[in-house]
This record gives C-alpha cells, structure tokens and sequence, in this order.
C-alpha cells in the first residue's frame, strides 16, 4: 500500500541545503580541527582539498552526500575557503564532474564511520529506539520522520531516500499499533467478547450504539444526574472485565486512545461486521477485539480502569 505523509516542504528539505545556516551551524558542523585539515592537505590541488572539505562538512551537517557536492550555501563556501585559506571562487567543475569526488565519498565513509541505512547493526539501533518512542509517545508520522533523521544524524549512519524511510516509520508504527491491540485484547473470553460487540449494534429504531450512550456524561450537576451516572458505571462493571497490562501501556497513549473513543463515531452495525471479518482475516486479534480496545479507551477517559484493574496503578 503507498504510504505517504511528509508535507512538501519536508520532502523538499530532506537530506538538502534549506538556505544558510545558521551562525551556530556553522560553528558546530562546518569547523575544521587540525585532523581535518591534516586529511585535506594530503589532497592534491586547490579544487580537490576545497571539494573534500565540503564534501566532509555536508555529510556532517545533513547526514548525506550530495548529488553535486559543489552546490552548498555561499555561508558554507565562505566558511570553509576561510578556514582553508583558498579562494572561494575556485573552479570545481572539473572536482564535480570528476571521479574523485566519489573517491574521496568512500575515504569519507571509512574513515568517519558512516554507515548505510540497510547496515544490520544500524538499522536494529534505531528499530530499536523508534519503536520504544512509539510504544511511548502519541507523534505523528511526519515527527517520527524527523526524530528517526535526527537520530541517524547522531549515529552517522547515512539517510536513506525519503520514500524508503516513510515506509520503514510506518511499517513500525503499525508493528507497535498491532502490539498495543494485543495486550488491551489478552485474556478476554469468548462470552465478554460477544458483550463488547453488542456495544457496538445499535438496536432497532435506536439513534445510536450502547457505547455512544456509555460515553456521554453528565451535562449538569443534579440528583437525577448523579443517578445516571451510577447506572452507566455500572453497567460498564457488570461486563466484569479487567483491563490486563495496563500499567505496561504508557499513559499518554491510553490518554489519546480515550480521545480518540470520545470523538469516534461507531459506524453501523453491516459496516463494523465486515470490518471486523476483514481484521480477523488480516489478523485474528484485531478483529476479535475491537469492540474490546474502544471499551478500554472509553474506560481510561472515565477513570475507570483502576476498578477495572486493580493491579494497573
């Protein structure tokens, strides 16, 4: 399925020069300490130690190697003919042209450390750190995308093309979206599931769903409205359903779950079956537990799942 979710100035900017940067920038990412320029000064001719140079600093700076190496911000072509005490209207069109530019590329990578997205040990260390974010956190894709570029700018592992890398966010937050499905869906019975579901059915001449009723509250403060609200808690406690491992699922993403469960309209009862027989064809415990996940979001935005589960905290 094609997956796309970067704005245009985000694919645009990604892995390229967005104007100059900043002074800061500048300071952190294009210096030149005396290993470098003892590298640099191996290099023969003005156009190959300025076109190394450059060539250093952008893979620092963005985390890639530029299709022309030569096409860096006037801030960045000063700065480093400053530092190299050449002229900054050196010839490189012979450098960008040449084959030395994809030599020097190599020497870069080796001798800096830079490693390929498809690097097995690269690619489990941010599997690794993308996925406990996601578990953890309630981002969107597109700051996923940008947190997994920081974190390969940090570890020099060198990007990939922005197609490769949307599919790899989003291939993982559905791993983790899975994840969640199953542990808010363990240990339900046959019989409860049949419970849940009927939450979902909206009866015969009804304007709406039992859950719809359970997740609307009080609209003022009254005896009669006390009342009510005894009645819908409990008949959420006569489901006699504990939610397991919740102390496991981090609170802000419980929190956007009942957000979620609050703004959600449960569709008709011939629209959810075929969703729910096209989920349980695709994978058992998503189709089995629907009904089970949006009750366990309704619950967290209650404040009911310490009663539900009173070893989840």
């Amino acid at each position: 399925m094609p997956v796309s979710f970067l704005s245009p100035s985000q694919r645009e900017s990604y892995g390229q020069y967005a104007g100059d940067p900043s002074t800061q920038e500048l300071a952190r990412y294009f210096h030149l300490d005396d290993a470098d320029h003892a590298q640099i000064g191996q290099k023969r001719g003005a156009a190959n130690r300025l076109g190394f140079a450059l060539q250093l600093t952008t893979v620092r700076f963005l985390g890639t190697f530029l299709e022309d190496p030569t096409a860096v911000p006037t801030a960045v072509m000063a700065t480093i003919t400053r530092q190299l005490g050449g002229d900054p209207t050196t010839d490189l069109i012979g450098y960008r042209n040449g084959k030395w530019r994809f030599v020097h590329a190599a020497q870069i990578r080796l001798d800096h450390g830079y490693r390929d997205f498809a690097d097995r040990t690269a690619g489990f260390g941010l599997t690794r750190w993308l996925y406990a974010q996601c578990w953890t956190g309630t981002e969107r894709p597109s700051a996923l995308f940008d947190r997994a570029t920081t974190w390969m700018l940090a570890h020099k592992v060198l990007l990939p093309g922005a197609t490769k890398l949307e599919r790899f966010v989003a291939k993982l937050r559905q791993r983790v979206e899975v994840r969640l499905w199953r542990v808010l869906a363990r240990g339900i019975s046959p019989p409860q599931q049949r419970g849940l579901e009927d939450l979902l059915r909206v009866p015969d001449g009804a304007r709406g769903s039992l859950l719809d009723t359970l997740r609307t509250g009080p609209a003022m403060v009254s005896g009669p409205a006390l009342v009510r609200a005894l009645e819908r808690l409990n008949t959420v406690r006569r489901l006699s359903i504990a939610v397991p491992a919740v102390a496991a699922i981090a609170p802000n993403r419980i929190a956007a779950l009942a957000r979620f469960a609050d703004k959600a309209k449960v569709t008709g009862p011939q629209q959810l079956g075929a969703a729910m027989r096209q989920a349980r064809s695709d994978h058992p415990a998503l189709g089995r537990y629907v009904a089970y996940r949006r009750l366990a979001e309704t619950w967290a935005g209650t404040g009911h799942r310490h009663h539900a589960d009173p070893a989840g905290g």
